[in-house]
Order: structure tokens, then C-alpha cells, then sequence
């Protein structure tokens, strides 16, 4: 029987045909390996806390990544999510072996985390205070939500630039009361059954204003050096924050406590688009997304009245 002529030369099948020019390669999926060059270049390893875990967790430098998963708790129930999703790695502020274990049998929860990872090829990165630290890292997004100007460090990083270091000091455009201010960090923030809780005099005016995503208790000395009038964080406990209000002088710094989870899920979806630009710039093709698991601790709270 004659073959049908298909117009395609045995140069175009092996590749070795001149073919259009001006048509751009398609993009390629990166390696893991690639990805964690590029998570390097937005959040080096050298801006982390000495007494931090950040880096790679789990997966093979080598495997094909498409679809990568930011969240800020690497629970079950995120994993669970990552995988049904089809990513290839998972990527989270919090680390998921932050103390040392002896077992990672699947008998403990860290366990079957591990197992699930390992078991559907998902890789897990952590980003923690090296994304806290880094220009655009948490608190940068959080000062930013805010509406802050001329915005500097409250603690300068030892390995990193001027403007690198854990939480943001800046000022408002305008001055407001205090009252109005809470009333616009609640609103930027994810819902949570914690809400907001705030110390201070409703009608105070603020408007320099220090912020730290996460448990920002251990810079209290920072926040009163930076003139701050208001000091935005979580976790904030009986005793640091009732000493903190003690010590305050006309006031201030009032205090604004927050959820943990919320204050630092603000980051997520910065975080996810600066990868996916850094990865398009270098050709690579990958599915970016933010994990919809709301993994803040609590479920409801009871108040007065």
C-alpha cells in the first residue's frame, strides 16, 4: 500500500528541522531541585533563626513538580488536601519537625504525616523565619495589608539586608483612634472564632504602628524602642502583654492580639505569586495554588453579653 504523505520530513520527526523560528519553546515542568533555587532566591535559608528548622522535609530533588501547594500548618487535614489536589509539594510556614523525634512510625500524628507525604510523592518545604525575615515575608505582607509607609525592621537580620529582619514598624498616612484602626486589622484578616482583642483606649489616636505575624511576645523591648503607638501580633500571653500595658507610657504601646494562623495566612497568597513569577521568569510551568484549610486551632469562643 502507498503512504499517505504527511508533509512531516524524517529532520522534523528527529528534531533537526529548521521549523518556525519565531515560536517560543514551551514552558517545562522545573525538578524539585529547581524549585527550592528559586524558593532560595525569595527566602534564603541564611535569614532563619538560628534555633529554626526550615528547608526541605520530605521528597526527592530530582522529581517533576507541576502543582505546588502553599499553607501556613503542614496538619492532616492540609496534606490531605495537597495530595487530593495532585501536588507535588506542599509548602508550609510552620515546620512540621521543628524538635526532634526518634519514630516516625505512623502511630503519632507527625508519623502519619510523614507516611502520607513519603507514600503519594508529596514533598514538603518549610518556609518559616526566613519567610518572616525576608523583603515581602510575613510581616511585610501584614504592614502592607495595613496601609504602612516608610516601614523598617523592628529587628534587623544578622545575615541579610538592611530592610531584612522579624517584624515591621511604619506609619499610618493619617492618624486614627484606636478603635477604628482594631476595627481595620479585623477586617484584613481571615474569619477565626478568636476574632480580635484589643488593650487600650478605644478613642487613643494612633499612628505608628509595629506588627509582627505570629507570636511577637519576645519583642516587646524593639516595639517601645520603635515609638510605636500600637503594637499588632498573636499568642500574646497574661504576662507579657500585662507587663507590657504596666510599663506603657501615656499609654502606650497599646496592644492588638490576633490569630496566629490568620495574621501569618495573609502571606500565602503573596508568597504563592512571587514563586510563580520567579519560576515563569525561568521558563518553568507550575500550578500554583493556596490551601483552603482553615488549620487555626480553635472552633468557637464564648464572650460577655
Amino acid at each position: 500500500m502507498e503512504s499517505a504523505d504527511t508533509g512531516v520530513t524524517d529532520a522534523d520527526r528527529d528534531g533537526t528541522g529548521s521549523g518556525d523560528s519565531t515560536e517560543a519553546e514551551a514552558p517545562l515542568a522545573p525538578t524539585l531541585g529547581q524549585v527550592l533555587l528559586a524558593v532560595e532566591e525569595l527566602w534564603p535559608e541564611s535569614l532563619a533563626e538560628n534555633w529554626d528548622e526550615v528547608g526541605l522535609v520530605a521528597g526527592h530533588p530530582s522529581a517533576s513538580v507541576t502543582r505546588v501547594m502553599f499553607a501556613v500548618d503542614p496538619t492532616l487535614a492540609v496534606i490531605d488536601e495537597a495530595v487530593e489536589w495532585g501536588a507535588e509539594l506542599l509548602i508550609t510556614h510552620h515546620p512540621l519537625l521543628l524538635k526532634g523525634v526518634t519514630s516516625v512510625a505512623a502511630t503519632t500524628a507527625k508519623g502519619q504525616a510523614i507516611h502520607r507525604l513519603i507514600e503519594s510523592g508529596t514533598a514538603l518545604l518549610t518556609v518559616h523565619t526566613n519567610g518572616d525575615s525576608a523583603v515581602g515575608g510575613v510581616s511585610d505582607v501584614l504592614a502592607d495589608a495595613l496601609g504602612l509607609e516608610d516601614v523598617a525592621p523592628l529587628t534587623v537580620a544578622a545575615n541579610g539586608l538592611p530592610e531584612e529582619g522579624i517584624g515591621r514598624v511604619g506609619d499610618l498616612s493619617e492618624v486614627m483612634s484606636l478603635g477604628d484602626f482594631a476595627a481595620r486589622v479585623f477586617g484584613i484578616l481571615p474569619s477565626v472564632a478568636g476574632g480580635v482583642r484589643v488593650s487600650g483606649d478605644k478613642d487613643g489616636l494612633v499612628r505608628r504602628i509595629a506588627v509582627c505575624g505570629g507570636a511577637g511576645d519576645s519583642l516587646f523591648d524593639e516595639v517601645r524602642a520603635s515609638s510605636a503607638d500600637v503594637y499588632v501580633t498573636a499568642d500574646l500571653r497574661h504576662h507579657p502583654a500585662s507587663e507590657a500595658r504596666e510599663s506603657a507610657v501615656n499609654g502606650r504601646p497599646y496592644l492588638i492580639d490576633v490569630s496566629h494562623f490568620a495574621s501569618e495566612w495573609l502571606w500565602l497568597p503573596a508568597a504563592a505569586s512571587a514563586l510563580g513569577n520567579v519560576l515563569a521568569d525561568q521558563g518553568h510551568d507550575v500550578e500554583i495554588r493556596v490551601s483552603d484549610t482553615n488549620s487555626d486551632p480553635w472552633d468557637f469562643i464564648l464572650t460577655p453579653g
